[in-house]
């Protein structure tokens, strides 16, 4: 399963404190408060349908996916609330930052979208955008909402787990 802290575009040698890993080839942005925020349970790729402006910003690595999610609506998926901002030289022919994009998915992954997200109360989650060749993609992960212990208990667990590493290291030496 992939962790969700690409796209921080820090490593230690450019003398970051976290040590971030670099973001995969290809990768356009990334949402890296969905594994704090949310269970990510299954993840989809599906293509995104663009206008020119859009896929100029993006290939200049510009989008945010902060606040944006997925919606099933009369049998297609939208992506909302995800910020590609508008491309400076086409400054007359430029698209609308916020709009509705739709999602290229097969009819039966649709149905299996509404059928998993619907009985158990999940949400849609896009948790990157990247370059798959010419093609644009969006990651869609099914997520559901964690609570405040439970990040409670994944921070401990987490600090727990790199204490063990420091020890076991302290011990090889």
């Amino acid at each position: 399963m992939w962790t969700s802290c690409r796209g921080t575009g820090a490593t230690i040698a450019e003398g970051s404190k976290r040590g971030g890993r670099k973001p995969a080839s290809g990768d356009v942005a990334t949402n890296r408060r969905a594994g704090h925020k949310f269970e990510l349970l299954d993840r989809f790729e599906c293509g995104i349908e663009l206008v020119g402006t859009e896929v100029k910003a993006l290939r200049e690595g510009k989008a945010q996916l902060g606040d944006a999610y997925a919606v099933i609506e009369r049998g297609e998926v939208w992506l909302r609330n995800a910020h590609i901002p508008p491309y400076a030289p086409a400054a007359s022919a430029n698209h609308d930052p916020e709009r509705p994009r739709k999602l290229l998915l097969h009819r039966h992954e649709i149905e299996r979208l509404v059928g998993r997200s619907q009985r158990r109360g999940l949400t849609l989650i896009p948790t990157r955008i990247y370059f798959k060749g010419p093609w644009a993609k969006v990651e869609l992960a099914l997520a559901r909402g964690k609570q405040q212990h439970d990040r409670r208990h994944q921070i401990r667990d987490r600090d727990l787990q790199r204490e063990m590493e420091r020890e076991h290291r302290r011990r090889l030496r």
